[in-house]
């Protein structure tokens, strides 16, 4: 049985001190079951902390304010992790963005390979925003300027 590792390496805060995507699980509050969505608003304050927003449009606010033990999947140099933890609302509404928005810290407890056995990435997956890129910037320039003031 490995070490059970509480912290982010620090490949993994590099990763997360510029723009990536992650999967953010949840246990849905109509169902009971988990629920994933993908979020991109996110990065490390430090090695045991991730702080990310959300849209109050988004049922992932009241299932985290339902039940705060969620898992951020982030697909690193070479393999997949998952990051289990509780989150803490940090300031609702968000202030500083144009609409309503909710900011959590993710406390760590454990950061594990989740990758099968045998497996490595050959390469992470990538995205493309495919609204206007002028509003896009803007947009996620206020999220994370709001975000590092909370």
């Amino acid at each position: 049985m490995s070490e059970l590792v509480t912290q982010l390496s620090e490949a993994l805060f590099e990763t997360f001190q510029s723009e990536t995507f992650v999967l953010l699980s949840t246990v849905d509050q109509e169902s009971g079951g988990p629920t994933s969505s993908a979020i991109s608003w996110i990065y490390a304050q430090d090695h045991y902390t991730l702080r990310f927003a959300l849209d109050h449009r988004s049922r992932l606010v009241n299932n985290i304010k339902l039940q705060p033990r969620v898992t951020i999947t982030v697909f690193g140099e070479d393999t997949i992790y998952a990051i289990n933890g509780t989150a803490v609302t940090v300031q609702d509404p968000l202030e500083g963005v144009p609409f309503k928005m909710c900011c959590f810290d993710l406390k760590i407890d454990a950061v594990r390979n989740a990758l099968f056995y045998g497996a490595q990435l050959a390469s992470a997956p990538a995205y493309a925003k495919v609204y206007d890129q002028r509003a896009a910037e803007l947009l996620d320039n206020q999220v994370f300027v709001a975000m590092k003031k909370a």
